[in-house]
């Protein structure tokens, strides 16, 4: 794994709140992976570097970003929820917001992956697919900026600040189990 200097490391399962925001950045790292190819390749004939960073970005969005989705709804969502704190209870509105931009995020990304998967295997996109991908592409911009913002700059900091010690270690031990890892 190469080294960079200078970069913060990432969060473990003991930090679980970081290791959400970790993730934030893996989204937006994916996705603008996306948007690079789609804007380089115009829906035409991939190079084998452009070919590797669409599939590895499909299989991200496909395979590891709805376990951060689970994190959320299933672990700290459900935690926030049921805590008693008056800051949290002015801020559970926006929790409903949240979850109706992940299924918005579900779908876009679904019909990325098919059409990026049709882009793998036919070696180019007809115009009017290119131009829904890109479409699409930017929509889950849109969204992902604006969410990532308010879970990164709101929620988080909230749940850091009114779940318990005890809490946060059960939320980063479903994490871990959602991904195998025993702890």
């Amino acid at each position: 794994m190469p080294v960079s200097i200078g970069a913060r490391p990432e969060s473990g399962f003991d930090q679980p709140l970081g290791l959400l925001g970790d993730c934030h950045r893996r989204i937006e790292c994916f996705l603008g992976v996306l948007i690079t190819v789609v804007e380089q390749a115009q829906g035409g004939a991939l190079n084998e570097e452009q070919r590797r960073a669409l599939e590895v970005a499909l299989r991200y969005f496909r395979e590891a970003a709805p376990r951060h989705t689970q994190d959320e709804e299933e672990s700290l969502f459900p935690r926030m929820r049921a805590c008693p704190d008056v800051r949290v209870r002015a801020a559970l509105d926006k929790l409903a917001g949240l979850e109706a931009d992940h299924a918005r995020a579900q779908a876009g990304h679904e019909e990325v992956d098919r059409l990026g998967r049709e882009w793998l295997q036919a070696g180019a996109l007809d115009p009017a697919a290119a131009d829904r991908l890109r479409t699409v592409l930017s929509e889950l911009r849109s969204l992902y900026a604006a969410h990532i913002h308010l879970e990164d700059t709101e929620l988080f900091p909230l749940a850091g600040a009114t779940l318990t010690a005890g809490q946060l270690a059960a939320v980063g031990e479903e994490m871990a189990r959602r991904r195998g890892i025993a702890r």
